[in-house]
C-alpha cells in the first residue's frame, strides 16, 4: 500500500513517480504559458531534428532544433512578428560563420573578430532586440564547424528549423492565455477588496495604532507591484489573441480587460491614498478612536459596499469572455447603488462631526472625495462609454492605415508609369 500520498518507495527515499511527473506537467500546461512553451519547444525542436536528419546529409543537424528553439513562442502573434526576426538573425549569423570557417580557423582573436562583424551586421539586417543572436549563432557554429561537411549545410540547417518552428505554431496554435489572465485580474480585486475590508474594520477601533494603520498603508503600496504582474499576464493574453483562428472576437476582448486593469489601476491609488490618510489621523490621535463611534459604522458601511464593488467589478470585465456580463452588471449596479446611499449618510454624519470638531475636516473631506472618485471610475455607464470610445478609436486608426497605405500604393504607380 502507497503511504506517501502517491508517492512510491525507492531505494534511497521516496520520489515521485516519474509517469507522474509527466501528466501533471501536461495538465499544468493548458493554464501555465511557461509550461506550454516548454512542452512546446521541446517537440517543435525534436521534429526540427528529425526533418533535418532526413532532408540533410549531416549526422548531427543540432542547429535545425536550435533554431526551432529560438523561432517557438509562447503566441502565434509573437511567434510571427518576432520569430522572422530570430530567423534574419540566426541565418545572419551562420552565414558570418560560414565566411570566417572557410578563411580562419578558431582562435582568440579570431572569435573576437568574429563577434564584432556579427553584431554590425545584426544592427546593419535590423534585427532589433536579437542583434546578440546574431553573434551567439555565428559562435556556435563556428564551434562545431567540423560537424557539418559545408557552410551550406549549416545554412540549411537553420532554413529546416525555422521552418519547422514557423509550421509547428500556424498548425497547433498556441494556446489563448485571457483566461489566466482574467483569474489575475479576480486575484488582484479581491486583494484589492480585503484591504477594502479591513480599512472598514479599522474605522470602528477605539484605539487604533500607528503601526497597524502603516501595515495596512505598506499593503496598499505592495498594490503597485501587483499590477506590474497583471500588467504583463494581460499583455501575454493580448498577443494570445491576435492572429489566432480560435478568436472570434479578440478586439472587443482585449478592450474590455485593457480599460478594465486601468480602472483598478486608479482605484488602487485611491486606496493608497485613503490608507495613507487613516494612517496621518491615526498619528494625530493617539489614544483616540479613528473617527466619532456615531461615524464609524457609516464608514465600515461604505468601505465595504466599495469592497464588494470592486470585486463584482473584477467578475464583470472577465464574465465578458464567459457569457456572465449581464449578472454581474446587475450585481455592480446594486454594490454601486448601495455605496452611494451609505456615501450619502456618512457624509451627513461627518458634516456634522465637523461643525462640533473642526480640526478632523481634512480627514472627512479626504474620504468622501476618494470615495467619490472610485465610484465614479466603477460606473458602469461610464466604463460602457470608455469601451465604444476604444473601439472607435481603433476603427478610425485603423481607417487611417489603410489611407496610408492606398495613397503610397498610388504614389508608386505613377512614379512606375
Amino acid at each position: 500500500m502507497d503511504v506517501n500520498g502517491g508517492k512510491k518507495h525507492q531505494k534511497g527515499g521516496s520520489v515521485p513517480d516519474l509517469s507522474e511527473q509527466v501528466v501533471d506537467l501536461a495538465k499544468r500546461g493548458s493554464r501555465e504559458p511557461v509550461v506550454a512553451q516548454t512542452l512546446r519547444s521541446t517537440a517543435a525542436a525534436t521534429l526540427a531534428y528529425l526533418a533535418a536528419l532526413w532532408l540533410t546529409n549531416v549526422s548531427a543537424p543540432l542547429l535545425a532544433p536550435l533554431t526551432a528553439l529560438l523561432v517557438v513562442q509562447v503566441t502565434l502573434y509573437a511567434t510571427i512578428t518576432s520569430g522572422i526576426r530570430r530567423v534574419g538573425a540566426v541565418v545572419a549569423g551562420v552565414v558570418v560563420a560560414a565566411g570566417f570557417s572557410a578563411i580562419v580557423g578558431l582562435s582568440w582573436w579570431s572569435l573576437g573578430l568574429l563577434i564584432l562583424c556579427a553584431l554590425s551586421v545584426g544592427h546593419v539586417v535590423r534585427v532589433s532586440e536579437f542583434v546578440p543572436e546574431v553573434a551567439i549563432s555565428a559562435m556556435l557554429v563556428l564551434g562545431v564547424a567540423q560537424v557539418a561537411e559545408t557552410a551550406w549545410d549549416r545554412v540549411a540547417e537553420t532554413l529546416i528549423g525555422a521552418v519547422v518552428g514557423l509550421l509547428f505554431n500556424v498548425i497547433f496554435v498556441p494556446p489563448v492565455w485571457v483566461q489566466t489572465a482574467g483569474e489575475d485580474i479576480e486575484d488582484l480585486a479581491a486583494r484589492m477588496r480585503d484591504l477594502l475590508l479591513r480599512l472598514a474594520e479599522q474605522s470602528e477601533t477605539q484605539r487604533l495604532s500607528v503601526t497597524r494603520a502603516e501595515q495596512k498603508l505598506d499593503e496598499a503600496r505592495q498594490l503597485d507591484q501587483d499590477i506590474t504582474y497583471v500588467d504583463a499576464s494581460l499583455r501575454q493574453a493580448e498577443e494570445s489573441l491576435r492572429l489566432n483562428p480560435r478568436v472570434k472576437e479578440g478586439l472587443l476582448t482585449r478592450i474590455v480587460l485593457r480599460t478594465g486593469l486601468d480602472t483598478l489601476e486608479v482605484c488602487a491609488v485611491i486606496l493608497r491614498t485613503m490608507s495613507r490618510s487613516q494612517t496621518d489621523i491615526a498619528a494625530r490621535r493617539t489614544g483616540e478612536p479613528l473617527v466619532p463611534p456615531d461615524v464609524g459604522p457609516a464608514l465600515r458601511d461604505l468601505l465595504a459596499h466599495l469592497a464588494s464593488a470592486v470585486d463584482s467589478f473584477a467578475t464583470l470585465i472577465t464574465s465578458q469572455v464567459n457569457a456572465a456580463a449581464e449578472e454581474a452588471e446587475d450585481n455592480l449596479m446594486k454594490q454601486l447603488e448601495a455605496s452611494r446611499a451609505s456615501r450619502e449618510r456618512l457624509a451627513r454624519l461627518m458634516l456634522a462631526g465637523v461643525q462640533e470638531h473642526p480640526r478632523q475636516w481634512q480627514f472627512h473631506g479626504s474620504m468622501l472625495a476618494e470615495a467619490d472618485r472610485m465610484l465614479d471610475e466603477l460606473d458602469v455607464e461610464k466604463r460602457s462609454l470608455r469601451v465604444m470610445e476604444e473601439l472607435d478609436r481603433y476603427s478610425r486608426e485603423r481607417s487611417d492605415r489603410m489611407r496610408r497605405l492606398r495613397r503610397k500604393a498610388r504614389i508608386r504607380i505613377k512614379r512606375s508609369e
